[in-house]
C-alpha cells in the first residue's frame, strides 16, 4: 500500500474585517463670549446716546397747559439741532458741554421743550412768545406784544372727550372743571381764540389756538415784563391753566435761559386716550387717537 501524501491544508484566508471608525475629536462647545456682547451694548448705547443728544428725542405730555394744540398723553419727537446744544441737551443734563455751541435763537411761535427752572429735572413744554428784549403783558386776556395788542379772534369752541387722561381735578392740573362739561359728562367744552403772532425776522406770521376759561386776574391781567438777553418769554395755550414766565418759580417758569431750552417740537408719533390696559393688547389701539399721529408743528 503505496501512503499518498496528503495535500497540505490550506491555511484559512483572513476574514476581511470592517475598518474601525475613524475616531473624531469632539468639538468643544463654544460658550457665549460675553466681551462681544458687552461691546455690541457699548455700541448700542453710544448710537442711542448720540440720536437722543445731537439728532431727536421723545417727549410725552404729562398736562393740559398746551391744549388745544397737546393732549395727555400725546408722544411727540423734538429735533436737538435749531437752538444749539448745552450740557441739557444730554440725557441726565451730563455736564460734558461748557456754555453753548452752535447756539440758535428760538422765534416767536415755537413750540419748545427745556429743563424746568424748579431744579426738579423735570423736561417742560411751552410756546415762545418773547425773545431777549421783548415786552409782555396780559390785559383783560389779551397778550401786548412790544406795545401792539396781538389779534385775538374767536372761533369754533374746543371740544375734548373726557377720558382716563382728561376727566377729574387732579392736584397740580384742574383736569375738566364741572362748569365746562356737557350734560352727559362725555365731553369739556372751552372758548377758543386764534391769536397771531406778527412776522419778523424774515419769518411769516405764525397763528395758533389758545383756550380761555373767563376771568383770571392772576394770568389775564400781569406787570409788564421785559425779556432779559439769554432767556425767553413762554407761555401755554391753555392760558388759564398754565405755570409759564407770567409766574416766577416754583408757581411758574419764569424767564427762561437759553441753555435750558433742549429742542423744537416736530412730529407727534403717537397718542392715547389712557384706556389702554397692559394685559390686554386689542386696548392698546381701541385708546389711541389715531388722528392726531403724524401731526407736524
Amino acid at each position: 500500500m503505496t501512503d499518498t501524501p496528503e495535500a497540505p491544508i490550506a491555511a484559512p484566508e483572513p476574514t476581511p474585517t470592517d475598518p474601525a471608525p475613524a475616531t473624531v475629536a469632539a468639538k468643544p462647545v463654544k460658550k457665549e463670549d460675553w466681551r462681544d456682547t458687552l461691546k455690541f451694548l457699548l455700541k448700542l448705547a453710544v448710537v442711542v446716546f448720540i440720536f437722543r443728544s445731537f439728532l431727536f428725542s421723545p417727549f410725552s405730555i404729562p398736562s393740559q397747559s398746551m391744549l388745544p394744540r397737546l393732549y395727555i398723553g400725546d408722544y411727540l419727537f423734538i429735533s436737538k439741532w435749531n437752538y444749539g446744544y448745552s450740557r441739557h441737551s444730554l440725557p441726565w443734563s451730563l455736564p460734558l458741554i461748557p456754555g453753548r455751541i452752535f447756539p440758535g435763537t428760538p422765534a416767536r411761535g415755537d413750540v419748545v421743550v427745556f429743563k424746568s427752572p424748579t431744579g426738579s429735572g423735570e423736561d417742560v413744554i411751552k410756546r415762545v412768545i418773547g425773545l431777549p428784549g421783548d415786552t409782555i403783558q396780559m390785559r383783560g386776556g389779551q397778550l401786548i406784544l412790544n406795545g401792539q395788542a396781538i389779534p385775538k379772534v374767536p372761533v369754533a369752541d374746543f371740544v375734548i372727550p373726557l377720558s382716563p387722561n382728561y376727566r377729574d381735578p387732579r392736584p397740580n392740573d384742574d383736569g375738566c372743571p364741572q362748569q365746562f362739561r356737557d350734560p352727559a359728562q362725555t365731553i369739556c367744552r372751552y372758548k377758543q381764540f386764534r391769536e397771531t403772532l406778527p412776522a419778523a425776522d424774515g419769518r411769516p406770521a405764525v397763528s395758533y389756538n389758545v383756550l380761555d376759561r373767563g376771568q383770571q386776574p392772576g394770568a389775564d391781567d400781569t406787570d409788564l415784563y421785559s425779556v432779559p438777553a439769554g432767556h425767553i418769554f413762554v407761555m401755554g395755550d391753555n392760558r388759564d391753566d398754565s405755570g409759564d414766565s407770567r409766574f416766577p418759580v416754583p408757581e411758574g417758569m419764569g424767564y427762561v435761559p437759553l441753555e435750558t431750552v433742549e429742542g423744537k417740537a416736530v412730529i407727534t408719533f403717537w397718542s392715547t386716550d389712557g384706556s389702554a390696559q397692559w394685559l390686554l393688547p386689542w386696548t392698546w389701539f381701541t385708546a389711541a387717537r389715531w388722528s392726531r399721529m403724524g401731526q407736524t408743528f
